[in-house]
């Protein structure tokens, strides 16, 4: 890619810091103006380019050593483990409580609901419409410093800063006017490939599930997608088949 095209996609991301907050809605009601924004900015950065093409769609590096105790393991219907970093040091009941309902299974089954080309992919809502969350009590915020850059792992909420429950989204591609307004807890550190190929569409159309969930710590072997089942193919008996003579000319 030229470098023209490179300080182009800077200057769109500088740009889009300036306009402020943005609302990731767990919850009803209307998208607010910002959020709309947000919006229009990946939907048309998608248009000029493809994903994983562009110098600043590539992860960042560690800046922590990684803990297999906080790796969080997401084994994907459409193929691959995403393998995230969780990061106690700056959102430790964010990464508590991720790691409390990993255990219980309550992520295995759930869909990607919500997934924007060039924005994020959202999921961790068992009502799969963005309405829902688990029945432990509402977080109260842990904004911090880290950057919502590609690859990074941010709470979802409502329109109240102490609503995060449950819910979650992964970023394609920065979008850093959504600093210190959403819980980052985690990033991609292998696996940004899968998080690529994740269904499109609010709400897809034929959504990527998680298939299983897990911490790193814990030895779960990763659960890959089964084969669709072929489908025979349907042939009449001899005896019922119909012969067609040619028509005479």
């Amino acid at each position: 890619m030229r470098f023209s095209s490179a300080f182009k996609t800077v200057a769109i991301t500088v740009a889009l810091y300036a306009t402020g907050g943005v609302a990731l809605a767990q919850g009803g009601g209307a998208k607010g103006e910002e959020m709309k924004k947000a919006e229009a900015a990946a939907r048309a950065e998608q248009n000029a380019k493809s994903l994983g093409q562009d110098p600043a769609a590539q992860l960042p590096p560690a800046t922590v050593p990684v803990d297999p105790q906080n790796v969080w393991d997401l084994d994907l219907s459409t193929g691959g483990r995403v393998r995230i970093q969780l990061r106690p040091d700056i959102a430790p009941q964010h990464v508590e409580r991720v790691k409390q309902l990993t255990r219980q299974g309550f992520y295995d089954g759930l869909k990607f609901h919500r997934v924007i080309p060039g924005f994020m992919a959202q999921g961790g809502d068992p009502k799969g419409d963005g309405t829902g969350g688990s029945s432990l009590p509402d977080l109260q915020a842990e904004f911090n410093p880290m950057p919502h850059l590609r690859g990074t792992v941010s709470m979802a909420r409502a329109q109240d800063d102490n609503s995060a429950n449950s819910q979650f989204f992964i970023l394609f591609l920065p979008r850093m006017q959504l600093d210190k307004k959403y819980t980052v807890f985690g990033r991609v550190i292998e696996g940004m490939q899968y998080v690529d190929t994740i269904a499109p569409g609010e709400p897809p159309a034929n959504p990527t599930t998680i298939l299983q969930a897990s911490i790193e710590s814990d030895g779960k072997a990763p659960v890959m997608a089964l084969p669709a089942p072929a489908v025979p193919s349907i042939v009449a008996p001899a005896t019922a088949r119909k012969s067609v003579a040619p028509k005479k000319r």
